[in-house]
């Protein structure tokens, strides 16, 4: 039956600083696994020997959810050369390779769980990484594994399968049938059936304690369903299912422990330790509640540090080869073998809920003197529990006292704190004279409680101390308490830190205010203290970062410190040659902080020296500083205007070019509401495309326009052709015309003649006849509104009833003529206007509103006539005067005549060189 293959890693290419491929042959909840070296070379490759040699089924792979190999590639050999190095690549056979995905989808946040199915024969296996994914959170290009495992049966049977044959043989003449189907689910029903406790996520996410006291009742039940026990294998499988989900649960506690852990938050740690210690006290009570553990089951697997598991099966494992101890025998024990006791056919399940006993649970031991307890190591000391100890197997260490522990639980320091060396006491004889030795000792411990247990002493002798005390007896006090704060200030433990800070505020706010002291011992605590706190702002913990920070910032608020002026004078200074990106990145996030909160006046700091070092930021090699001092400048620009240019180079294309003086130079135009460059070219775009779609619409109207006149004058020049026609047959006999009048063919008296004002000219072809409508025509003009081109005797109707804008305009009642409707009422109320007279007793000019006399040929005099309208601006464009036609042939328009184009017709205007709005409509009276 396959099962899980223990293994060792004999070589690795390479391995970042605490990630050993060596971390590979553990799993639990809590590994790390294994990583490349940064910025390595590729491919990366590990070599793995099995416990035995054996036939693998398959093979387990755990990736990290952003370090991601793209491609890793199995090889297999039978043996090593002696001397191990170099690896010919000949002695390895290729299996194949899988691809890991990217984990885009995801985000980098979740882990892919690979399995490959094969067929090898081999002892040693070797792993070929290929080039990472990228991502944004890789940045060092590594590769890792968090985890593999081998699943296979060992590939010699010379004995086991002799065995197996023979078991097979009596079964069958005994009539056993092996696909019973009280062995469904067990391994006796399936040759190939590999246990689910076999699988790696049963490891990866179990509790490792649980995790061995699941596969001893799994045995049990195996044991149950061959003597047909079914009853206690119910009961077993229910408990089984119960502590799978105990498993998980304390897994996870781990793993929050272990994160607390890392961020030095111990209160939080200790409370999940305990939590877990509560919680399986509780489930192991319940075991032994339903006999479900005896002393041999419940015994904690802490003796021994993490070993692969090394299945007993193999006849070829051996333990001196590998250095690997004695694996425990995977079948029941003679004192499981004995008689079951009689259950109940009901089952019973586990009562898993989390509760708290009053009482602190101490696990059962086994051989007491020779147990090292778990709790006497130091963090991370501790070995994380996978095996029982093996006879033979070497203890982890000798015993420590929870004295000597200098990280761990506040809860087990006891007794009082070490002496202090040589070196402290001269270090600390002004303190100890004041405080003495044993305060002090405390607070030089190699225990973190000794030192906020010290710290905490102190504060409340000092907020003990009475107000008649001599002003020297408490300046010393002082003095030595500030000494201690700069030491804890140091300190990595967040408690210790955290104690400092309480206590440098107590001093600040409520000692010295209390004991009327002078400001020359605030200023000794803020100067003694601000430059260590600006350095833990810069901190390699983001908690340890965020704390000082607000400290400094609050401190700065204090009203005894905020006279003082002292540190904003420590945020402008420039940036040390060799500081850390976060010191830098919280100094001028905490300047830029105080900016809001003091301004410049009374604060200690000023426009020149802001505006200095927010200039020097500029040239920071962190992003974050740079755009933190963009943000100051504007600010700046806000509150002092156009004196902040001075620090700044001049505005123009060279200095744009830089992205940051960009942003600051449109960041003031936006505060002065002046639109930025990128406004003034989207504007500019806006306006052109705007200008280029009218003008396209004006040349469509055009040709529309053009059209309809060509079609127009045909039309007309037919009509008139037939009706000269008519009339030479009408006047045959008669004299022959004058010799002038016939220069002029009747049938092309139209040609080079414009049909309203009755001009001639060689000039008016098709094109010329356009221009002269458009812009010569004293007939004609053009609506200031819409821009068409429209009669002047119809102009008026033409705003009331055609233009675009005729909802605009109104007629008056007295003068008849538009006007807009906005100023109607006026136009009205002032009866300025001439009144008009009826149209059969007088024409009414909309150009100078005045009244002249009715008919077609009036238009005419008036429009065109020296002493006509003087409001006609086209008569400064005529040049030459139309010649006189002969009798019967004016092309004067008539109300009945057909000489003139429609009402409603098209007037063309030139292709070429017109303004916006060229080309319009006129309408026929």
């Amino acid at each position: 039956m396959p099962h899980k293959i223990g293994f060792v890693v004999v070589s690795s290419s390479g391995h970042e600083d605490g990630f050993s491929a060596r971390e590979l042959m553990i799993h639990a909840p809590t590994v790390s696994g294994w990583r490349s070296p940064r910025f390595c070379q590729f491919p990366q490759e590990i070599v793995l020997q099995m416990v035995e040699r054996c036939r693998i089924r398959k093979l387990q792979l755990l990736a990290h959810q952003y370090m991601i190999s793209s491609k890793i590639e199995f090889y297999i050999s039978e043996s090593l050369p002696e001397y191990f190095v170099p690896y010919q690549a000949e002695r390895f056979r290729r299996l194949g390779y899988v691809s890991l995905c990217d984990n885009e989808k995801t985000g980098c946040k979740a882990r892919e769980l690979k399995s490959v199915y094969v067929d090898a024969v081999g002892q040693f296996l070797k792993l070929i990484f290929h080039q990472n994914h990228v991502n944004k959170y890789n940045v060092y290009n590594q590769v890792a594994l968090v985890a593999i495992n081998i699943i296979g049966d060992p590939a010699d049977f010379s004995d086991d399968s002799n065995i197996t044959s023979r078991e097979k043989l009596i079964d069958h003449y005994l009539g056993h049938n092996t696909e019973d189907p009280a062995l469904e689910g067990s391994c006796a029903g399936k040759s190939d059936y590999i246990s689910p406790l076999d699988d790696l996520a049963f490891d990866m996410y179990q509790d490792p304690e649980v995790a061995q006291i699941i596969r001893k009742l799994d045995e049990r039940k195996r044991e149950a369903v061959q003597k047909e026990r079914y009853d206690y294998a119910k009961k077993l499988k229910q408990a089984i299912a119960d502590l799978q989900k105990v498993g998980e649960r304390l897994g996870r506690y781990e793993v929050e422990k272990r994160c607390a852990v890392e961020k030095e938050d111990y209160d939080l740690a200790k409370e999940k330790k305990q939590q877990m210690e509560q919680y399986r006290a509780k489930v192991y009570e319940q075991l032994e509640l339903h006999s479900l553990a005896d002393a041999e089951l419940m015994r904690r697997p802490f003796d021994s540090p993490l070993q692969p598991l090394v299945h007993s099966g193999s006849p070829r494992h051996q333990p001196a080869t590998l250095s690997l101890p004695q694996q425990e025998e995977r079948v029941t024990e003679n004192r499981f073998a004995d008689p079951f006791p009689q259950e109940k056919p009901s089952s019973h399940s586990l009562d898993i809920s989390p509760q708290h006993p009053t009482g602190d649970w101490a696990p059962p031991t086994i051989d007491p003197p020779r147990r090292t307890h778990l709790e006497s190591l130091p963090y991370d000391e501790r070995p994380l529990p996978a095996v029982r100890k093996q006879p033979g197997a070497a203890a982890v260490g000798p015993e420590k006292s929870d004295g000597d522990v200098s990280e761990g639980p506040r809860a087990g320091a006891a007794g009082d704190p070490e002496p202090l060396t040589e070196k402290a006491l001269r270090e600390a004889s002004s303190a100890i004279d004041v405080l003495g030795e044993a305060l002090v000792a405390g607070a030089y411990s190699k225990t973190w409680s000794h030192r906020e247990d010290a710290l905490l002493a102190l504060y409340k002798q000092l907020m003990e101390m009475p107000v008649g005390t001599p002003k020297e007896d408490l300046k010393s006090t002082l003095r030595a308490s500030v000494f201690l704060i700069r030491r804890a200030i140091r300190d990595i433990v967040t408690p210790v830190f955290q104690a400092s800070l309480k206590l440098l505020k107590m001093i600040i706010t409520q000692y010295i205010p209390k004991h009327k002291l002078s400001k020359l011992e605030t200023t000794h605590c803020v100067e003694r203290t601000i430059p260590i706190l600006l350095t833990r702002t810069g901190d390699s913990s983001a908690r340890l970062r965020v704390i000082a920070s607000n400290f400094v910032q609050e401190m700065a608020l204090f009203k005894e410190v905020k006279s003082l002026q002292i540190i904003p004078s420590y945020l402008v200074q420039p940036f040390k040659a060799k500081s850390s990106p976060h010191v830098a990145l919280s100094q001028v996030a905490l300047l830029a902080r105080l900016l809001r909160d003091l301004g410049l006046e009374c604060s200690g700091l000023t426009a020149d020296s802001v505006m200095k070092f927010s200039v020097s930021a500029l040239e920071h090699r962190v992003y974050e500083v740079r755009e933190t001092a963009v943000t100051i400048i504007l600010d700046m620009y806000k509150q002092h205007g156009a004196s902040v240019l001075e620090y700044l180079p001049p505005d123009d294309s060279t200095t744009r070019k830089n992205v940051l003086y960009k942003t600051i130079f449109e960041g003031f135009a936006k505060i002065d509401g002046r639109p930025t460059d990128a406004e003034i070219r989207a504007q500019k775009k806006a306006a052109t495309e705007e200008a280029e779609k009218r003008k396209k619409e004006e040349i469509k109207a055009l040709q529309g326009q053009l059209a309809a006149l060509r079609e127009m004058q045909a039309e007309v020049q037919e009509k008139e052709s037939d009706a000269v026609k008519a009339k030479n047959q009408d006047t045959q006999g008669r004299k022959a015309a004058p010799p002038d009048a016939a220069e002029i063919p009747d049938n092309h008296y139209l040609d080079n003649l414009c049909i309203f004002c009755g001009e001639r000219s060689d000039s008016f072809t098709e094109e010329g006849l356009d221009l002269h409508y458009w812009k010569q025509c004293l007939m004609l003009t053009r609506c200031d509104y819409c821009k068409q081109v429209v009669e002047i005797s119809s102009l008026t109707e033409h705003l009331l009833t055609e233009c675009d804008k005729k909802d605009g305009f109104g007629k008056c009642y007295r003068c008849s003529e538009a006007i807009l409707k906005e100023e109607l009422p006026r136009h009205i109320k002032m009866k300025d206007c001439n009144p008009a007279k009826s149209e059969k007793l007088a024409n009414r000019c909309p150009l100078c509103h005045e009244n002249f006399t009715p008919g077609e040929e009036a238009w005419k005099a008036h429009l065109m006539g020296p002493a006509g309208c003087t409001m006609n601006l086209r008569k400064t464009h005529v040049l030459h005067t139309a010649p006189t036609l002969p009798l019967g042939k004016s092309p004067a328009v008539t109300k009945s005549g057909t000489s003139g184009p429609k009402a409603g017709s098209k007037i063309p205007t030139p292709k070429g060189g017109l303004s916006k709005g060229s080309g319009r409509t006129y309408t026929k009276r």
